[in-house]
């Protein structure tokens, strides 16, 4: 997304005095700079591995350095990006003991095929040797290695549309399609849930679980509220991807490339929002249960969140992807 203050790259159109690009033979050019930086943190913020040495996930990007833009010139499409990213990781063994290290991505352009990134897994210099290294420098590398490919595959097709314009008395040029996505996982992930039209089953095994509580205030009324979380289209402005939202009783939603999924079990319009709600990285079919309290302030409106069974080790992750995706979010994408 665009620094907050400036304009959506999406919705920056550049135009002649007659609102045309006559046969698309003017330069357009759109910064996507912004967007790309959000989303390759989101991206990587999502990346986690697990095997028999234990469970490796990335916990803070420190550094994204770099621009991206898109080009149109005479109908033709430009990508050009290039980045050098620095992210952190925690690795945990079966019994429980902490290693941090370093990912580091120096060579991510539209100049080198992803096959040919340069992927460095490191541990910190007071870290002593561990197999959970290894697991990173494996499977991390190759999660890592999916996720920037994912950017790429974003960058491509969600910007595409409007750069190409219809030519001056001419036919309409086709819109560029996209096609879907599939998920893939590597071996040493949990699998994800299976996408069916039923509602998901609960866990047939039984895990340990934690709960927490949030509180939040926004400036706008409870009905506006509302409608941002079970509304697909605010959904898809304030996450910055396509989404899947169902917003009724029953209904199922998908969000952040599948990352998020869950069912809505009860709605009391504009006061309360209940859903079974998980990342697609536990174990599958858990889901745990988000109860969003709102309540009229006046002016503003404060939101109470309890969230229940979450998987042991996954609070922290689960309460700040809360706050940095949901709550934040939604105030900077619409000034709540």
């Amino acid at each position: 997304m665009a620094k907050w203050g400036e304009g959506d790259p999406r919705w920056i159109v550049e135009e002649r005095a007659d609102a045309t690009n006559v046969n698309n033979w003017h330069w357009t050019e759109r910064d996507v700079s912004g967007w790309s930086s959000e989303r390759l943190r989101q991206l990587l913020l999502a990346v986690r591995v697990e095997g028999p040495e234990g469970v490796c996930q990335v916990t803070d990007v420190s550094k994204l350095d770099g621009e991206a833009s898109i080009n149109n010139r005479k109908g033709k499409l430009i990508f050009f990006y290039e980045w050098q990213l620095r992210a952190s990781w925690l690795g945990t063994t079966n019994s429980g003991v902490k290693y941090r290290g370093t990912v580091e991505v120096s060579n991510l352009s539209d100049e080198n095929d992803l096959d040919d990134l340069d992927i460095s897994v490191s541990l910190c210099k007071d870290q002593p040797n561990t197999p959970l290294l290894d697991l990173m420098k494996k499977s991390g590398a190759q999660e890592v290695r999916r996720v920037l490919g994912d950017y790429v595959h974003q960058l491509k097709s969600e910007f595409s549309q409007g750069m190409i314009l219809p030519a001056a008395h001419g036919p309409k040029l086709p819109q560029p399609q996209t096609k879907q996505k599939q998920v893939c996982t590597s071996k040493t992930q949990i699998s994800p849930a299976p996408r069916d039209s039923s509602s998901p089953a609960p866990c047939p095994v039984r895990i340990s679980t934690c709960s927490f509580n949030l509180k939040e205030t926004f400036q706008t009324s409870p009905d506006e509220l509302y409608r941002t979380f079970i509304n697909q289209e605010f959904v898809q402005v304030f996450t910055r991807s396509a989404a899947v939202v169902d917003g009724r009783r029953g209904g199922r939603f998908q969000m952040l490339d599948g990352s998020i999924s869950g069912e809505f079990t009860e709605l009391v319009t504009d006061q309360r929002i209940e859903m079974r709600w998980r990342f697609r990285t536990w174990p599958s079919e858990h889901y745990a249960t988000v109860i969003l309290q709102l309540e009229d302030r006046g002016d503003e409106t404060e939101l109470r969140m309890e969230c229940r069974g979450v998987p042991a080790g996954e609070e922290d992750y689960t309460r700040e992807g809360w706050t940095r995706f949901y709550f934040q979010g939604i105030k900077q994408t619409f000034g709540y």
